[in-house]
């Protein structure tokens, strides 16, 4: 099953959302162990997160931005021309959602559709 992933894997351009984060960061690593070219789009990451502490970012393309800014996230789609994306940027601290629901409500929500909407030209250049 492994080596059927690597396979799949393997020289695919893939654009992940939230990179930086510790789910994020392992899946670059995993990706890049598969052959893949990764992309990724987060916020900075934390000064002593396991993406930095792995110097994650020296192998892969490393995008640093807001999954709310529409913009910004489409020129880093369009740039990466990606054939697999993975969206794991999220606000997803419970707390910090009950102290700023409109924060988090942008990021979770807009944020998904903005990736919609950056991808929805991947698919109309496919047809």
């Amino acid at each position: 099953m492994v080596s059927d992933m690597q396979n799949f894997f393997k020289n695919k351009k893939v654009f992940i959302t939230g990179h930086t984060g510790f789910k994020g960061s392992w899946l670059c690593l995993i990706l890049q162990n598969f052959g893949a070219n990764v992309t990724g789009y987060s916020l900075p990451a934390l000064e002593l997160s396991h993406f930095n502490l792995l110097n994650i970012q020296k192998n892969i393309t490393h995008n640093e931005g807001d999954i709310r800014n529409l913009k910004s996230l489409q020129t880093a789609i369009d740039s990466a021309n990606p054939e697999i994306i993975f969206h794991l940027a999220a606000q997803p601290f419970v707390r910090r959602s009950y102290k700023n629901p409109i924060e988090t409500w942008e990021t979770n929500v807009l944020g998904t559709l903005n990736l919609f909407e950056s991808t929805k030209n991947l698919i109309l250049k496919m047809l």
